[in-house]
């Protein structure tokens, strides 16, 4: 079936022109192999295509999104550098190359990387790399064949005029994106740039804004869903002050705090005057800062949206925003404020607290690690120490029980449950030996919902890519969950709705001391809604909550965006 359809596909390239110039897969839902849906082009039908392609020199545009459902990462990039030595061959002169939702990583950036420093991409004017997992190594692969394809396209008179740059959910990062904001500074010629969800932070964002200073056709910029800070937003001001052909702005979910809209506000004073549309939604702006915003669009005659919910305005800023754009006669241009946060007047300036975690943000995860590490250490003092942690624990109970000693030098044993879940950490789970997940399992009461709750924070907080602890937390994790999922009984909206809380991601009436580090609990919620007992009714708050700005989570962003993949897929 496989190799008919194969060959079926390539008589049909063979005896027909390429429409339009085109060829598209999106949406074929071609079965080239043994999947059972979706595109799915393995090697060797990409070899059969590439054999016919190889004479078609017309095809202009390549939609290639979502063509590889189901293949392994290895079948990719051969597939790639098939289908791209064909163009090559043909004498192509592409204008548009898609190739998003295919999850090939960095791998498959090597794949069509050929096929970028080629002649056939000197006239490539859009690029379309969205949701395709190619991390902060494939970005710098990416920008270094940009910028290869610039400069030999530059020596025979017809330098790339790239427009059109979309790369959302890459988790590019800062390396990644500093790299490639060294290629749109050579290129120049950028009109759109798309790169949501990348987990960049300031770094970074200073790093684009230098570069978008050199493309001063920019029409659209892009960023939703990374972490400016004041820092990155500041830095950002100061490049659309350069910037005449802007026309949308969309910066929503980027925490640019009141520093960085006061500097965007000050800009929209004196130009920006083609904006259409911005979006500065959930980004931490407090009200004095949001109505500067509002002030500064008065003379915007193009505006038709301005996204200012989900920030600090409370409800008398948000009445004052609402009036200042009336007076102006511009109030339908207002989204909604439905999810704003309110007017925090904390004790603390959280503009200055957030200068200190930027700072911290590329350190988080090793920070987490040391923390790991001590642990260990006083474990281990406390092992070699006479009087250890277990000692006094078995001494209580003994006093308790009426005995008059404890041996001073006790064998090592498996730590009991109640020792563990007094101090987590990852060498006690491990020692607490293979029947863990049912001691544990057994002690909790699933109905208790703060209690589940509580323990599977204790769990995850141990997490460690190490073998042995990593398989610990996921099996415990497993013989909790799994009782308390297919209890009838068991809350599960309550538990996620109280797991939220104590991660700080959503505000209760109740002073409850939200956790510090993240990493642990949003690893372990990765492993967790992927298996059978989890229900995928719950996915879509998750991802609510864990898209929102928010500075712990800034500080996880590797295991944040993570977890936010392995969601969008269930």
């Amino acid at each position: 079936m496989a190799s008919e359809d194969i060959s079926q596909l390539a008589d049909s390239l063979a005896k027909t022109q390429v429409g339009g110039g085109e060829l598209s897969f999106k949406g074929k839902t071609l079965k080239l192999n043994t999947a059972q849906d979706g595109n799915t082009v393995g090697v060797e039908a990409a070899k059969a295509i590439a054999k016919v392609l190889e004479k078609k020199s017309d095809l202009k545009r390549c939609h290639w999104s979502d063509m590889f459902t189901g293949r392994l990462r290895s079948e990719i990039p051969p597939s790639l550098i098939s289908l791209g030595a064909a163009l090559i061959t043909a004498g192509a002169q592409l204008v548009e190359l898609d190739l998003s939702d295919n999850a090939f990583g960095p791998d498959g950036v090597r794949g069509f990387e050929g096929l970028l420093k080629s002649p056939a991409c000197f006239t490539l004017q859009e690029l379309r790399l969205n949701n395709c997992g190619m991390g902060s190594g494939g970005g710098k692969i990416l920008a270094s064949a940009l910028s290869e394809c610039y400069k030999k396209s530059s020596s025979i008179g017809k330098p790339l005029a790239l427009k059109v740059f979309v790369a959302g959910r890459n988790r590019l990062e800062n390396d990644g994106a500093t790299a490639l904001a060294d290629a749109f500074r050579l290129i120049g010629s950028l009109e759109e740039v798309h790169m949501p969800q990348n987990g960049i932070n300031h770094a970074g964002i200073t790093a684009l804004a230098g570069a978008f200073r050199d493309n001063t056709l920019l029409k659209v910029i892009n960023l939703n869903d990374n972490t400016f800070t004041d820092k990155g937003g500041i830095a950002m001001a100061e490049t659309l002050k350069a910037l005449r052909q802007v026309e949308v702005i969309n910066f929503g979910d980027c925490l640019v705090r009141s520093k960085g809209a006061l500097a965007i506000s000050a800009v929209l004073k004196e130009g920006l005057h083609k904006l259409k549309e911005l979006n500065l939604s959930f980004c931490e702006i407090k009200r004095d800062a949001a109505m500067a915003l509002a002030k500064s669009v008065e003379d915007k005659c193009d505006l038709e949206k301005l996204d200012l919910n989900g920030n600090n305005l409370g409800e008398e800023g948000c009445e004052q925003v609402k009036e200042i754009l009336d007076g102006y006669r511009m109030a339908r241009i207002l989204g909604s404020l439905s999810d704003d946060e309110g007017d925090e007047d904390e004790e603390d300036d959280d503009d200055d607290e957030g200068d200190d975690d930027e700072e911290d943000d590329e350190e988080e995860d090793d920070e987490d690690d040391e923390e790991l590490e001590d642990e260990e250490e006083v474990e281990e003092e406390e092992e070699e120490d006479d009087g250890d942690a277990e000692n006094e624990t078995n001494e209580k109970r003994n006093k308790i029980s009426s005995h008059e000693s404890t041996p001073v030098s006790p064998p090592k044993i498996p730590t009991d449950v109640s020792t563990f879940l007094s101090f987590p950490s990852p060498e006690k789970l491990v020692r607490m030996g293979p029947k863990r997940s049912t001691m544990i399992s057994q002690q909790i009461d699933v109905l208790d919902t703060e209690k589940v709750v509580k323990t599977f924070l204790q769990i995850s907080s141990v997490y460690r890519e190490d073998r042995d602890v990593k398989s610990a937390v996921e099996e415990t994790i497993d013989g909790l969950m799994k009782k308390a999922f297919e209890n009838q009984v068991f809350q599960a909206d309550i538990f996620i709705t109280s797991l939220l809380v104590c991660m700080g991601l959503l505000k209760s009436e109740e002073k409850i001391k939200p956790m510090v580090h993240l990493n642990g609990p949003l690893l372990t919620l990765n492993y967790m809604v992927q298996q059978n007992y989890f229900p995928k009714s719950l996915a879509p708050i998750l991802v609510a909550f864990i898209s929102k700005p928010n500075r712990v989570l800034e500080n996880n962003n590797h295991a944040r965006h993570t977890l936010l993949q392995t969601l969008h897929k269930l």
